[in-house]
Formats: structure tokens, C-alpha cells, sequence
């Protein structure tokens, strides 16, 4: 690839151009980011933590695989259905996981469904339904839902917090070179050696763990479960009822990740290489992940937010953290060092690239021109943001619509599918030239 090519704007679609040594600290930076949210759903929910991580390695690989390698996205672990886990498992017990995790096997096979809706009837019919006036809202309010737990994190210390939003913001407005392109790195490494230097990190499970262990054991998966000869097929069936529902809202999450990647990267991945292929990548992700005993995967907003923050787009940096997370899945005693990083940390870096998830559904709305003199829109856009985020903030968190209980965000996807399909007024069409570059007309 020519100079030209590799770098445009300042960003960098090629990272070869960096040098390998630089590629795998930018792989490094992907991990650390995916890695606090990612470990946080096997810690919710009773999963296995290094089987969690061996397959959002693997889930990612064959995302990549399936979307021809074009994508620069990372499948970490889903939360959309820790409410599904809750209802199965609710105190985490080791024999009913594998009943939840036959329910998300299921759901992740529905994207294979939607997939072929778009292979079908092609990509204008099916985003008739997913208009920036519906991913604009929704990808603001996946950054705003999670900004509340960004919050609780720094509470456990503002100033160590503080510090790592600190670092964040020097090297990605004054860092030279390398030091520019990894400010997430950056912000978790140095938050953390100062929260050990002061005594606010506590190595004993460091030290107790093992350098190597097997990541997941069968006993603990669907398969071992549907080979014991002893299955509850009530429960398989509750399970997967309870479950299933709840896809609908991870498929439109996906279509609103995707597009925030196409918004940050200038590339149009809705059409090359397709939601057909990134679906059939998530979904096939989740289910293979489901299968093993880990939790669902999807395209992961903390990776979008690096690269917007580091304006590095090449996906070989993202397969480079894919095998990291995989190596390191063998490995209890890393999964303990990251284990034990303040909380802190976590929030203060995670406070940055939720609002970076956020800004990039608002530069979605903006650069597609949506016509907030309509009151058609004005109501979608409001309704879409009040239910996701009133929901998420209510005391249960979520909606129980008969076995199944949707999340806000859930909820919010469907009313604004459904409110788009019903009003008249539509005034969007993907691929109008006259239109911005976040979900359509890309020029890189």
C-alpha cells in the first residue's frame, strides 16, 4: 500500500507503516481497553474469566475472517444479556450457566436471520428501517447508558480517576509520535503504577495464581451439558424464550456499532463488506462463545472509542489484541494483574471513551443532516433517548414484557424501528450523495 493510502488526514489505515514493534503496543492498547468491561461480565454473571477472553479472541478472529478482514472491530463480552443469565442463574450456579448459555447460543443464531435479510433484499431496503434519525439516538445513548458505571468506578477514588482521564487527554493533544496514538495505554498504565506506588493495590490474588491453566472445562459448557444424559428440557426451553428476545435489541446495537465505526474510520463497512457479513460474524462469535461457556460477544464501543482517540484504523492492530487475549487466556496469573487494577483506572479511562462513543452518534446525526425541524424526528429522537436511558436509570434497570425482560436500550431500539416504519415523513434514503459521510456516502 502507497504512503498515500496508509495515512490520510493524519489517520492511519496501514499501521505497517509503524513498525511491528509499534503494532503490537497499539494491539496491547485494544486489549487493555476491552479488558475491564469484557472480565466484568464473567464477574456478574459466574462465566469463566479466562474462557471469556479465549473467545472474544477467537469470536473476534472470525468476525475478521467473515468480514474479510476490513472491519476494525473487536468483539468483547456482551451485557445486553446479563438479564437473561440473571433469570436462568441468578446466583451464578455452575449447573444451570449452561441452560443461559444454550438460550444466548440460540439468540446468536438470529443474526444469521437478519444477515440474510440484507443479502436478500440488499442493504437500501433493510436500512429503510435504521435511518440516522434511529442509529444517531442509539449510539448516543450506548455511551451515555454506560457512562453511569464510568462514574460509579471513579467514585472508588477521583483522584486516581482523575489522573488517568489526565494522562489520556496530554498524550492524545500533546503527545508526539507513539506516545499520541496510545493515550488509553497510557492512561491505564500509569493511573496504575501510581495507585501501586501509594498502596491502593492489593497483588495477593497476583501471587496466588498460576502462570498457566486450561481457560475452560467441558463440564461447564453446552456441549458437556447436552452430553450428560441428564437435561432438563423445560428449563432449555424457559431458557431459550427468555433469551432469544432479547437478540433483537443486540442486532440493532450491532447495525449502531458498525455505523459508529464507519463514522470514525470515513469508511463505509455497511456496504463493503456488508452487515450481512459483520452479522453473520457477530452471531456466529456468540454462539461459538456460548457453546464453551462464555458470555455473548459483540462489537466492542471501548475499541471504537481507541480509534477515534488514536486515529489508528487498521484492523492487523485489532487481530494483533485478538491473539493477545487469546495467549493470555491461558495464563490465571495476567487475568489476576488485571484483575486487581484499580477501579479507579477503569473508571477514569472508561469515562473518556464512553463519551467518545457518544460524540461520534452525535457527529452521526450531524454530518447526515437530519431535520430536526420535524416533529417526526424530534419525537423518534425523543423517545429513543428518554426510554434508553430512563429505563437504564429506573430501579430495576429493565422491562419485563412477559418470560422476558428487555433492557432499556432494548426497548428504546424497537420504538425507534417501529416509530420510523409507522410515521409519515421519511425524509432519508441511504446512499443520497446530498448526505453525510457517517452512514453513507463514505470517500475514503
Amino acid at each position: 500500500m502507497s504512503n498515500k493510502s496508509a495515512s490520510v488526514g493524519g489517520a492511519i489505515y496501514d499501521a505497517r507503516t509503524l513498525g511491528k514493534p509499534r503494532m503490537f503496543v497499539l494491539g496491547f492498547q485494544h486489549m487493555f481497553a476491552m479488558f475491564g468491561a469484557t472480565v466484568l461480565v464473567p464477574a456478574l454473571t459466574g462465566l469463566s474469566v479466562s474462557a471469556t477472553l479465549l473467545f472474544a479472541g477467537l469470536g473476534t478472529l472470525l468476525f475478521h475472517f467473515l468480514s474479510k478482514g476490513k472491519v476494525p472491530a473487536f468483539l468483547g463480552s456482551s451485557f445486553a444479556f446479563i438479564g437473561g443469565y440473571a433469570a436462568i442463574a441468578p446466583n451464578g450456579e455452575a449447573e444451570l450457566l449452561p441452560y443461559a448459555c444454550f438460550g444466548v447460543m440460540i439468540a446468536g443464531l438470529m443474526y444469521i436471520i437478519l444477515s440474510a435479510c440484507f443479502k436478500v433484499f440488499g442493504i437500501k431496503k433493510v436500512m429503510r428501517f435504521f435511518p440516522p434519525i434511529v442509529t444517531g439516538p442509539i449510539i448516543i445513548c450506548i455511551g451515555l447508558t454506560l457512562s453511569s458505571s464510568a462514574i460509579n468506578n471513579c467514585a472508588a477514588n477521583w483522584w486516581i480517576a482523575i489522573l488517568a482521564i489526565a494522562v489520556v487527554i496530554a498524550c492524545n493533544i500533546w503527545g508526539k509520535g507513539m506516545i499520541k496514538i496510545i493515550p488509553i495505554l497510557m492512561g491505564f498504565v500509569i493511573s496504575y503504577v501510581v495507585a501501586a506506588v501509594c498502596g491502593l493495590v492489593d497483588f495477593t490474588p497476583v501471587k496466588e495464581a498460576a502462570w498457566f491453566g486450561v481457560p475452560f472445562h467441558m463440564e461447564n459448557t453446552v456441549i458437556g451439558l447436552l452430553g450428560s444424559g441428564n437435561v432438563d428440557t423445560n428449563l432449555l426451553l424457559t431458557a431459550v424464550l427468555t433469551i432469544v428476545p432479547l437478540s433483537i435489541a443486540t442486532m440493532v446495537e450491532h447495525i449502531g456499532d458498525i455505523c459508529a465505526i464507519s463514522s470514525t474510520c470515513e469508511k463505509n463497512f455497511m456496504e463493503d463488506p456488508g452487515f450481512h457479513r459483520t452479522l453473520l460474524g457477530d452471531g456466529l462469535a456468540t454462539s461459538l462463545a456460548s457453546l464453551f461457556g462464555a458470555p455473548a460477544n459483540t462489537t466492542y464501543g471501548e475499541n471504537t472509542g481507541v480509534l477515534a482517540l488514536s486515529k489508528v484504523y487498521d484492523p492487523r492492530v485489532i487481530r494483533i489484541a485478538a491473539v493477545l487475549a487469546i495467549l493470555f487466556s491461558f495464563c490465571p496469573k495476567f487475568a489476576a494483574l488485571i484483575s486487581v487494577m484499580p477501579t479507579a483506572t477503569i473508571g477514569g479511562v472508561s469515562l473518556v471513551l464512553y463519551g467518545m462513543i457518544s460524540a461520534v452518534g452525535v457527529r452521526n446525526i450531524v454530518e447526515n443532516k437530519v431535520d430536526f425541524t420535524s416533529s417526526r424526528n424530534v419525537i423518534i429522537a425523543a423517545l429513543i433517548m428518554v426510554l434508553a436511558l430512563g429505563i437504564a436509570n429506573s430501579k430495576t434497570g429493565s422491562i419485563s414484557i412477559g418470560i422476558a425482560s428487555l433492557s432499556g436500550l432494548a426497548v428504546a431500539s424497537i420504538v425507534g424501528i417501529l416509530l420510523n416504519a409507522i410515521l409519515p415523513g421519511k425524509d432519508y434514503e441511504f446512499g443520497q450523495e446530498d448526505q453525510g459521510s457517517t452512514s453513507v456516502n463514505f470517500k475514503v
